[in-house]
C-alpha cells in the first residue's frame, strides 16, 4: 500500500509539472493575443493582461490598411515556401541516399565536403555578388528557392537516419533485381516519413520567417515576403504617426496603435504555422531523434 502511495504521489507531481509546463507555453501566447486587441492607451493604464480590458481591432485595422498588399505578400511566401519545401527535401534526400550507403565510393570525400560548407562560408558580400550579377537572381522569385535547396546539417540528418534503415531490404531488393533508383523511390522514401515530415517543417518555418531575402535582393513591391513587409510596417509606424492625416485615415494620429500592432503583426506572421505544426507534430520529434542517433 506503501509503494502504491508513493506511486500516486509521483504521478500527481508528474502531472502538476507538466501542467505548470504547459501553461509556461500557453499563457504567453494567451497574452500575445490580449495585447494584439487592446488599445496602447489601455496598456498604458493597465499594463499586459491576460485578458484584454477592452476589445480593439486598431492594431489590425493598421496591418490590413492595405488588404492587397499583405494578400500578396501572403500569396508570395506561401508560394516559394513550399516550392521550396518540396524540392529542398527532395534533393536533400537525393543527396543523403548514395551517401548512407555503404558501396558509395566517394562517400568519405563527399560527407566532409559537406560537413565543411558547415563550418565556413563565403560570406554575404560573395552571395549578394554571384546570385545578383552572375545568375542575375535579384528581384526573382527563384532568389527564394535555388539558394535555399541544401542545408548540410538536415542533409546529415537524413543521411543518418537512412543508415538506421534495414539494410536487409536493399539486399533482398538488388537481389530481385531492383536498381538504385527504384529502391530509393519505392523502398526508401515509404519508410523516411518521419524524417520527410520533420525535414519539411523545418524548410517551411524557415523560408516562412525569411526576411533577409527580400531586405537584400528583392525592390519589386510585388515580390516582398509577409515577414518584411510587415517588418516594414513596424519600422515605419513612427513615420505613419507622424505623417497622417487625422481625416482621412482608419486611424487617428492620436490612437495609432504604435505598442499593440507589434503583437499583432507577430500574430499575423505565425499564424500559419501554429495552423500547419500539428500535422506534422506526431512525426516531429521521431525523425529528429532518430536522424540523430548515429554519426
Amino acid at each position: 500500500m506503501t509503494m502504491y502511495k508513493k506511486g500516486i504521489t509521483g504521478q500527481i507531481i508528474l502531472h502538476i509539472f507538466f501542467i505548470l509546463l504547459s501553461l509556461a507555453y500557453i499563457l504567453p501566447f494567451l497574452l500575445l493575443i490580449s495585447i494584439s486587441l487592446s488599445s496602447d492607451q489601455a496598456i498604458k493604464e493597465f499594463g499586459y493582461t491576460i485578458l484584454p480590458k477592452a476589445i480593439d481591432f486598431s492594431a489590425y485595422k493598421m496591418i490590413f490598411k492595405s488588404p492587397d498588399t499583405i494578400l500578396n505578400a501572403y500569396k508570395v511566401t506561401i508560394a516559394f515556401s513550399l516550392v521550396t519545401m518540396v524540392l529542398s527535401v527532395l534533393v536533400m534526400m537525393m543527396a543523403a541516399y548514395p551517401l548512407s550507403r555503404s558501396n558509395c565510393v566517394f562517400k568519405k570525400p563527399l560527407s566532409y565536403y559537406i560537413f565543411f560548407t558547415m563550418i565556413f562560408s563565403g560570406g554575404m558580400i560573395p552571395s549578394y555578388i554571384i546570385n545578383s550579377k552572375y545568375l542575375h537572381l535579384n528581384d526573382t522569385m527563384l532568389i527564394y528557392i535555388l539558394p535555399s535547396l541544401v542545408n548540410a546539417w538536415n542533409v546529415i540528418i537524413i543521411r543518418t537516419f537512412f543508415q538506421g534503415l534495414p539494410n536487409g531490404l536493399v539486399e533482398a531488393a538488388k537481389i530481385d533485381g531492383a536498381g538504385e533508383i527504384y529502391i530509393f523511390a519505392r523502398i526508401i522514401i515509404p519508410l523516411s516519413k518521419p524524417v520527410i515530415a520533420t525535414m519539411c517543417f523545418l524548410t517551411l518555418l524557415a523560408k516562412w520567417n525569411d526576411w533577409n531575402t527580400s531586405l537584400i535582393y528583392i525592390r519589386n513591391e510585388k515580390l516582398y515576403s509577409l515577414q518584411y513587409l510587415l517588418q516594414r510596417i513596424l519600422r515605419e509606424v513612427e513615420f505613419v504617426k507622424n505623417s497622417v492625416s487625422q481625416g482621412n485615415d482608419l486611424i487617428s494620429i492620436e490612437n495609432l496603435p504604435a505598442e499593440s500592432v507589434r503583437y499583432a503583426m507577430a500574430l499575423v506572421a505565425a499564424g500559419p504555422m501554429l495552423v500547419m505544426f500539428p500535422f506534422f507534430q506526431k512525426y516531429f520529434a521521431r525523425g529528429l531523434t532518430v536522424g540523430a542517433i548515429k554519426g
